[in-house]
């Protein structure tokens, strides 16, 4: 009699996306039986789903085409479902693996996630949301649920399927929620007329007659992201390059950046806007007791930190004794290519 396999009849054509990126950062090879249980070991001792290491022995980890699951549930993503970017590898060396430098235990050990299992997944929200198996109803050697866990809801936990195979079958294309138009126009109404983080209000307060009309600068540079991309988002392009800087030299009226992480991150203990000057709480996540409507809710930490890095390169961003500062001709060729946004 032959045992019926996981994944036994599921058609895995279109499904992985195999770019250099994810074959660098989120693949690893096959993983042996030694490592597997190493693994669940240094997971807390959870007992990995048998579909899991199928799915792992067949194509270890990975960036996914198939990126969305449906929920019967609003998340922080969508009404009516939930996207992810990859597939936690069964190892250690890729960086989005489970004991990954980036993967489930960092999630846990570093930004606080419940322990309540092992997080198999991320998201486009680079950290605020998590994938992750829930065992506190079926023990550490039992089945785990599927769940969602949202970072800037309190943690909240959403189920999203019974077990993993369940949910590795239930994953679409982002196609299937083809919402361009409203995306669009809910984007544009955001930028132009949602409101502004209170860092940022206070930001362009303190700058005062440096920006004139700065908050009509800011909308319109965002505008032209949306009206480029179909939605509002920060990557690796001109405009999103504009808007780091714009962001930094705000921040800067408020604070000397200490750091990279300092600008960029939210502290763990920060609990209002006052507390927690960062490029996050400025431009991409709200404080859920206090939620503001001119976000990304969403960014890739890498490109941000590549601008940086360019930056301090090529002088424009200078380590002073109390920290990191636009120049002064870094920031008057920002300004004035501000000046040049809005237009008459």
């Amino acid at each position: 009699m032959t045992t019926k396999r996981p994944f036994d009849g599921f058609d895995f054509e279109g499904f992985w996306n195999d770019c250099p990126y994810s074959l660098e950062n989120y693949v690893e090879p096959p993983p042996s039986d030694e490592l597997i249980a190493s693994i669940e070991q240094e997971m807390g001792g959870y007992r990995l789903p048998a579909a899991y290491v199928d799915l792992a022995r067949r194509h270890n980890g990975g960036l996914v085409k198939r990126n969305c699951h449906p929920m019967t549930e609003r998340t922080g993503w969508a009404e009516d479902h939930v996207a992810i970017t990859g597939l936690y590898a069964i190892g250690r060396t890729s960086k989005y693996s489970l004991a990954g430098q980036l993967g489930a235990k960092f999630m846990i050990e570093e930004w606080d996630y419940p322990p309540i299992g092992v997080g198999i997944a991320d998201t486009p929200t680079a950290g605020h949301e998590l994938i992750m198996l829930d065992y506190r109803a079926c023990g550490k050697r039992g089945e785990p649920q599927v769940v969602y866990v949202d970072q800037e809801d309190d943690y909240s936990i959403t189920v999203v399927a019974s077990d993993f195979e369940t949910f590795i079958r239930g994953l679409v294309e982002e196609s299937e929620y083809d919402t361009a138009e409203e995306d669009r126009a809910a984007a544009i109404a955001a930028v132009e007329r949602g409101t502004l983080s209170p860092i940022v209000v206070r930001a362009l307060a303190a700058v005062g007659n440096c920006l004139l009309d700065g908050e009509r600068i800011l909308r319109a540079l965002a505008r032209q992201i949306v009206d480029e991309k179909g939605f509002f988002a920060l990557h690796d392009d001109e405009r999103s390059h504009l808007m780091y800087g714009l962001m930094f030299w705000l921040y800067s009226s408020l604070r000397t950046a200490r750091s990279f992480e300092a600008f960029v991150i939210r502290p763990k203990t920060g609990t209002s806007y006052d507390d927690s000057p960062c490029f996050e709480l400025m431009i991409i996540f709200d404080l859920v007791a206090d939620p503001y409507e001119f976000n990304t809710r969403g960014y890739a930490e890498g490109f941000v930190r590549d601008w940086w890095d360019a930056c301090v390169a090529g002088g424009d961003i200078a380590e002073m004794a109390e920290g990191y500062r636009l120049t002064p001709k870094a920031e008057a060729t920002l300004l004035g290519r501000l000046a040049t946004i809005a237009g008459p």
